[in-house]
């Protein structure tokens, strides 16, 4: 599985009698929890015995799941399905789709940060523990969870001088600033003691020798920096050490560095400049300031820079808040916050259909956090804008697996909207339909598209008819009655096939979509290929991907249904090339089904049978056994079937199994490009 660690960017300093009783603790509990203060290392901790490899064990899948930027306790289980790798297409809870997905396989799931969602954090590890007997959980917390056989490490600052000094030493030389002589390593010695040999307060301290000197670093104004009077949030005692050090890191920083610290410490994940110059500019920071003062507090260690995004570590960010909540300036920086949010949202819906298209699921994916923290916000402020972010991203978030969380802020959201009744409202409704249709629950859905038909006639939405149209139409497919979905789009004014290519829009497309489907499955063969090239050849022309991989889609299975299985393998393959670049789990599954049943046509039996064992391999991701249009499940069958006394079933079911344990990634990129079989 695929996972993030943010801080292992620099190296890993001693640490071996913690790694041991760690490595000890996990070969006999299911659950093992780092508990310790902020600061201590946790996290750099579990990331070190997921390198190594001792705690997993051979043919144990691992997953990250970060839960410091999960604000909204109900999305907790949604967030650990994230980070599985589950785009689960169902109407099951989180927690249960997470817990048949784990099932009985061997894995290591890591949940870092449980310490603000801790009743939460504690069910969720209970429900998993029990319905998956070879789970094994690693949590950091700043508490135990206090769950049933969990095993607690205590992590406390270096035990020894030594390695506070070489950690120290490290960090310095990292700043250009290394010990040179035994007079360095002595003072580097006393400050580590005056830090309580605490990691990050002394990588804290030796950022700061970006700016000053050793001795003047010793001889600062080393004290606690209190806040005034009555703060927000108080720190525990045992945090003393790390407050102290973040408050003067905080006050050897200059003004207009401390107020972009207390701005950024809003954000709640990974940002970049964009939003950085957007939400923190303003004010005694021009944009121009901001680039500069973040850079300077990438140098204090007060930020952290990898790949172009940057990020505050927990403590460091919960000091941030607390001097924003003193400032008073929450409610506004929340306000800005969602603003620029809905803005992004409302470009990357006007850029969908176009050249843009793959870089806003890219953007869209990296706001992710953002996108839920502005809803929340507004939310309670203006539902409207709300569901209008909300429809305006819910397209890219059915492609990435957030599915779950899309329909139940949908739903909140489109209760106070109805009484707008306008196009916000359409979209609201259209959106919320498609998210109740890739569920599966088609008669909630069939309601709700005919709300969102009667409110787009009732609002005079052109492009909202269209969208109920083509709702309506997926419905009609996934149920068996391609005709009804051709009537529907034909019966659409004007025509979906009437529509000149410079007319071409997102709904339209679409409905010219769910007609090519239709017509494929009422036989109409040669009118469907016909639109079907049209539609992937305009596409193309504006370096479009979700329509296109579909009509590519279509082109394979009409070229199959007429004899032409190597055809129909170029533009499977064409379709999970395409499909790369958004992701979408579900398109990807029915492709791979596709590529398989024309590669078994074709005489390439082993690709084929693998090709069906990367197919299981996405529908169990999406939630669904094997799940598209009817018409499917008959071909699958019997080409399987023929696979299966061609190999033998032994011979088919190895290849099947190399699949469906494969990366993800991986088989698509095989799918979409050929050759040799991957080995495990």
């Amino acid at each position: 599985m695929v996972w993030m660690m943010w801080d292992a960017e620099t190296s890993f300093v001693g640490r071996v009698a913690e790694l041991d009783r760690i490595a000890a603790a996990m070969g006999g509990n299911r659950l093992v929890t780092l508990s310790g203060a902020g600061g201590v290392g946790k996290t750099r901790l579990a990331q070190r015995v997921v390198a190594l490899g001792t705690a997993a064990g051979a043919g144990t899948e691992v997953a990250w799941a970060d839960l410091s930027p999960v604000r909204n306790a109900h999305l907790l289980a949604a967030s650990v399905a994230d980070a599985l790798g589950l785009s689960d297409h169902t109407p099951r809870l989180p927690a249960d789709a997470v817990c048949a997905w784990i099932g009985d396989r061997r894995t290591l799931l890591v949940l870092d940060s449980c310490e603000h969602l801790p009743a939460e954090c504690r069910d969720l590890a209970g429900d998993l523990l029990t319905a998956c007997p070879n789970l094994r959980i690693l949590a950091t917390s700043r508490e135990p969870l206090r769950v049933r056989g969990e095993a607690v490490v205590e992590i406390e600052p270096f035990a020894s001088a030594e390695e506070a000094v070489a950690l120290f030493a490290d960090r310095a030389a990292a700043a250009d600033s290394p010990l040179i002589d035994d007079s360095d390593r002595q003072l580097a010695a006393s400050l580590c003691e005056q830090l309580e040999r605490l990691p990050l307060a002394l990588e804290l301290a030796a950022g700061q020798l970006r700016s000053m000197s050793l001795p003047d670093l010793c001889a600062g104004p080393y004290r606690a920096v209190d806040l005034p009077p009555a703060p927000t949030r108080r720190w525990p005692p045992r945090h003393a050490a790390l407050r102290t050090t973040i408050g003067w890191s905080h006050e050897l920083c200059t003004p207009q560095e401390r107020l972009l610290w207390a701005r950024l410490s809003y954000l709640p994940a990974s940002f970049d400049d964009e939003l950085a110059g957007q939400l923190a500019g303003g004010g005694p920071l021009s944009p121009g300031d901001v680039g500069w003062t973040l850079v300077s507090l990438c140098d204090k260690s007060v930020v952290v820079r990898k790949d172009g995004a940057y990020r505050m570590l927990d403590a460091v960010r919960e000091y941030g808040r607390m001097w924003l909540a003193e400032l008073g300036a929450e409610q506004e920086l929340a306000h800005r916050h969602a603003q620029y949010v809905l803005a992004q949202t409302r470009q990357a819906h006007r850029e969908w259909f176009g050249p843009a298209q793959r870089n806003w699921y890219r953007r869209i994916g990296f706001l992710h956090s953002d996108i839920r923290l502005a809803a929340d916000h507004l939310l309670a402020t203006d539902p409207a804008a709300a569901l209008e972010m909300l429809g305006n991203v819910t397209f890219f978030w059915v492609c990435s697996g957030y599915l779950y969380e899309a329909r139940q802020y949908l739903q909140t959201a489109t209760v106070p909207a109805a009484r707008d009744r306008d196009e916000t409202w359409v979209q609201g409704l259209w959106s919320l339909g498609l998210t109740l249709t890739l569920q599966g629950e088609q008669a909630a859905a069939h309601e709700t598209a005919a709300a969102c038909r009667r409110a787009a006639a009732e609002a005079f939405d052109a492009e909202g008819l269209w969208r109920a149209a083509y709702l309506d139409g997926l419905l009609h497919l996934l149920e068996g009655r391609p005709l009804a979905a051709v009537s529907g789009v034909e019966t659409t004014e004007p025509a979906a096939t009437g529509t000149r290519p410079e007319q071409l829009t997102a709904p339209t497309a679409l409905c010219r979509l769910v007609h090519v489907f239709g017509l494929t499955g009422s036989g109409r063969l040669d009118q469907a290929r016909h639109e079907a090239l049209e539609l992937r050849d305009l596409c193309a022309a504006l370096d479009e991907y979700w329509t296109r991989s579909y009509a590519e889609h279509q082109l394979a299975l009409i070229a199959f249904l007429v004899g032409r299985p190597h055809d129909s393998v170029r533009h499977a393959r064409a379709a999970l090339d395409a499909k790369q670049h958004i992701g979408d789990a579900f398109g990807i599954a029915m492709v791979m089904d596709l590529l398989a049943i024309a590669l078994g046509d074709a005489g390439e039996e082993p690709a084929a049978a693998y090709a069906f064992g990367a197919a299981a391999r996405f529908w169990e991701t999406v939630g669904h056994p094997q799940r598209g249009t009817p018409e499917m499940a008959a071909l699958r069958g019997e080409c399987e079937d023929r696979l299966v006394r061609r190999m033998g079933l032994k011979r088919y079911g190895q290849t099947f199994r190399r699949a469906v344990t494969g990366d993800a990634r991986s088989l698509v990129s095989w799918g979409a490009y050929g050759g040799p079989l991957p080995e495990q």
